[in-house]
């Protein structure tokens, strides 16, 4: 399988290397399965002050981040390769769930762009952007911590990034649940037992009881989930 590329650009590198630098997302990168490349957006800017943002037109709050240096920096990617997707992160895009996740681990190059302020011009976004991913129905202070994130569940699905190949497998949302509950050493805690069927030897009556908390759980917590899963397996 090809190595999977992440290109993100961004005004502020710094709110996203920390991230990258650091636990699974560098030992995916060490290990050469990953490649993440950030892009400072200010070092295309043709301002002398190396703005990326001016007024909007018609007037009211907020700022723009201009078309020129996002365009020349997306130019300049492009040039060099092409992109299975184009990704713009904003809070009107739609919403990350598990499936887009899924799918977009098994892409080869992805370009992700961070907006600031009141977003990124339309032009840009009509000319360059091929999809557009919200992490929520709230609004943050910067679209670098949305790209992390996006970036974060597309990489821990790439094959050999976790130490447990089916780990990912069993997270919540791969199959329209949501997990069931976890338990580790010691059995007895404080006078609080775990389930004794973990522990019976039984691995299909595992299963089982894991399916069934699982149920359980998403009916109690995610009615709206629950039923997208009853409506699938009917």
């Amino acid at each position: 399988m090809a190595k999977l590329r992440i290109d993100i650009v961004t005004p502020l590198p710094n709110l996203l290397e920390s991230h990258f630098g650091d636990s699974i997302l560098k030992r995916a990168q060490d290990k050469n399965i990953v490649e993440v490349e950030i892009h400072n957006l200010r070092d295309y800017s043709t301002d002398k002050h190396k703005k990326v943002d001016d007024y909007q037109y018609g007037g009211g709050a907020g700022m723009v981040m201009t078309p020129q240096p996002l365009a020349d920096c997306l130019d300049a990617l492009l040039a060099k390769r092409s992109y299975d997707e184009i990704i713009y992160m904003t809070p009107d895009g739609e919403q990350l769930n598990q499936g887009i996740s899924n799918q977009l681990s098994s892409f080869e190059s992805i370009l992700m762009v961070c907006g600031h302020y009141k977003g990124i011009d339309q032009r840009i976004r009509d000319k360059y952007i091929t999809r557009e991913i919200s992490i929520g129905d709230y609004v943050l202070t910067s679209g670098e911590l949305a790209a992390t994130v996006l970036s974060d569940s597309i990489i821990r699905l790439v094959p050999g990034v976790l130490g447990n190949e089916t780990s990912a497998l069993s997270d919540s949302f791969m199959d329209d649940l949501l997990a069931p509950p976890v338990y580790t050493r010691p059995a007895n805690f404080r006078g609080l037992e775990i389930p004794p069927i973990l522990v019976s030897g039984h691995e299909a009556k595992v299963e089982q009881w894991r399916f069934e908390q699982s149920q359980e759980r998403t009916k109690q917590r995610r009615p709206d989930l629950y039923k997208k899963w009853e409506e699938k397996n009917a």
